[in-house]
């Protein structure tokens, strides 16, 4: 048994999250959770809502709630959307916690102490109709890198390059739409990424097995232009972690916080601290699997997320803990997505467009979204969300190919032999030679799961159910009882065993519907296979079953039609 620590990229709190959200980070991660458990190892699945930053503040005017209500609130439903959808986190935090303000500051003095932070005076945009400086993402303009017309302050979000509001052309507030700026002086806070250069450099260098997009775009921010540069780490915003050295105050950033995504890593560490709060797992609990010097050496840490998190889990939070000179546990492993698309467009959140997870579960049970996400993960490149192509894989991969499978057996068993599982003879030649080709092929899967190679896994499982429907076909079963009832038992011993190990294998991806499986089998021992003779042998004759209701509803054109026609690509 071996100890994983898994994160995936933390939310905004700012409304409830679109399918592109949760592809690029929670869904994947859970996949990967629930397939280490399965295999009998110690996992640790955290993540939390984002919650500081001007997204919160504005979000909240807008609600006429205070911004602490508003995120507290906002929290429940993405916690509630996040149990429909099946995420099995071991903790879903908050990063307005005490935890994370106090991980935070201490961070912020052991890096000051260190030399690894500075104070800067920088110029600064004021809005004059908003009477507020603005954060950088929230000046908006023209990309002077690529051309697009709404790049934020800070990055581009159409070609990822790392901006300064004052890079923009004819820039505007994102708030009120007024182009009345004044660039004014502030002090801030500057994280000097530059002096660890080096360090994140060789440390990237090591990590040679991750993956293609993630080592370019950690690569490219790391050397193109000047190279990696210092990061402002505060903000002039009322929302957020006060500046502090520890617990002591910092002179001359009195009424200043961090910046969102100084504190928003940090809250991975702090999350799991409020796991053992609530689980009362104590110090010790948390820190051993953070701290190297107190039992993390022997954990294996792996971060999911989209690829425009990807340079600040790379650099700026690396640069964090290494600058801190203190015994952290660094990510082993990241594991990046790029953009799932809508019909032709982007999913956003901002602007609204898209399928959302609140809508999602309105319509469908989380397993048929889970599914096809999972099946159509946007690893290589960017992917495609159509209802077409949507309706076309719940259709054929979930109800016919695994639930017509179960369907027939199960009924032609209650029809022919009633509710238990059947004697007949032992298996035969045809049988073996099934195993073989589901041993061949399991053992692909484990690989590809162990690799996190989403889709290739969910090609893998679905070959899986496959083979069953290709062996009950040859059988005919509903044939041979004509002729030989035992040997049609033997078939259907196998279907129905079949059904439980598909449940098992499918439990990561499907788990809502692998749950009925097991239930329906009356199967106690969902442990995962190891040898399939035996595993395809664990519902012995006389074991009680019951007939399960229709796994998965095929997509009619009427339905397709219909939800195509509501959700066009803005939220209403």
């Amino acid at each position: 048994m071996a100890r994983h620590l898994i994160t995936s990229a933390l939310p905004y709190i700012n409304g409830i999250k679109h399918l592109g959200n949760l592809v690029g980070s929670q869904l994947p991660a859970d996949l990967y959770a629930r397939y280490l458990r399965a295999r009998g190892h110690e996992v640790m699945f955290i993540c939390a809502t984002d919650e500081h930053g001007t997204p919160a503040e504005l979000a909240a005017a807008r609600t006429g709630e205070a911004v602490a209500d508003y995120c507290a609130r906002m929290h429940g439903e993405q916690s509630a959307l996040a149990a429909g959808f099946g995420l099995s986190f071991d903790h879903y935090g908050r990063s307005s916690s005490d935890r994370n303000r106090a991980l935070t500051q201490h961070f912020a003095g052991r890096l000051a102490e260190r030399g690894y932070i500075r104070e800067v005076i920088e110029k600064q945009v004021y809005s004059h109709a908003d009477k507020r400086f603005l954060p950088d993402r929230y000046i908006e303009g023209t990309c002077p890198n690529c051309g697009y017309d709404k790049a934020r302050g800070d990055q581009c979000e159409n070609c990822t390059k790392q901006l300064d509001p004052t890079d923009l052309i004819n820039p505007r507030s994102a708030i009120s739409g007024s182009t009345d700026l004044e660039v004014r002086e502030t002090k801030h806070l500057y994280l000097r990424q530059s002096a660890l250069k080096s360090e994140i450099a060789a440390w990237i260098d090591s990590k040679t097995d991750w993956p293609i997009l993630t080592t370019s775009i950690a690569k490219k921010w790391l050397n193109d232009g000047d190279g990696l540069q210092d990061r402002g780490i505060t903000r002039d915003l009322d929302w957020g972690v006060p500046v502090k050295r520890g617990d002591q105050d910092w002179p001359g950033m009195e009424g200043k916080v961090f910046y969102v995504w100084f504190d928003a890593p940090i809250e991975y560490i702090a999350a799991t601290a409020e796991w053992a709060d609530a689980t009362g797992a104590g110090e010790e609990g948390w820190r051993r699997w953070w701290r190297l010097d107190e039992g993390a050496e022997d954990v294996t840490y792996t971060q999911f997320m989209g690829k425009d998190n990807v340079p600040f889990h790379t650099l700026s939070f690396p640069a964090t803990l290494i600058g801190s000179g203190e015994p952290w546990k660094m990510v082993d492993y990241i594991k990046s997505f790029n953009y799932l698309t809508y019909d032709g467009g982007q999913f956003s959140t901002s602007q609204g467009r898209g399928v959302f997870m609140d809508q999602a579960l309105e319509i469908l049970p989380a397993d048929y979204w889970r599914w096809w996400l999972l099946s159509h993960a946007p690893e290589s490149g960017d992917s495609e969300f159509t209802w077409e192509n949507f309706q076309q894989s719940v259709n054929k991969d979930l109800a016919d190919v695994l639930g017509n499978f179960v369907s027939r057996v199960t009924k032609f068993c209650r029809s022919k032999f009633g509710e238990t599982v059947p004697e007949g003879p032992a298996y035969g030649a045809d049988e073996a030679a099934l195993i073989a080709a589901l041993t061949a092929r399991l053992a692909a899967y484990d690989a590809n799961m162990q690799a996190m190679e989403v889709r290739k896994s969910a090609s893998e499982l679905r070959a899986i159910w496959v083979l069953g429907n290709e062996y009950l076909q040859s059988a005919a079963p509903w044939t041979v009882f004509r002729t030989d009832p035992g040997k049609a038992a033997m078939q259907i011993r196998m279907g129905l065993n079949l059904i439980r190990l598909y449940a098992i294998l499918s439990a990561p991806f499907i788990p809502f519907a692998s749950a009925r499986l097991l239930e329906a089998m009356g199967a106690t021992d969902a442990a995962w296979p190891g040898d399939l003779t035996e595993a395809l042998s664990a519902l012995r004759p006389g074991h009680a079953f019951t007939v399960p209701d229709l796994l998965f509803a095929k997509i009619s054109d009427e339905d397709r039609e219909a939800w195509a026609e509501r959700f066009k690509g803005v939220r209403r």
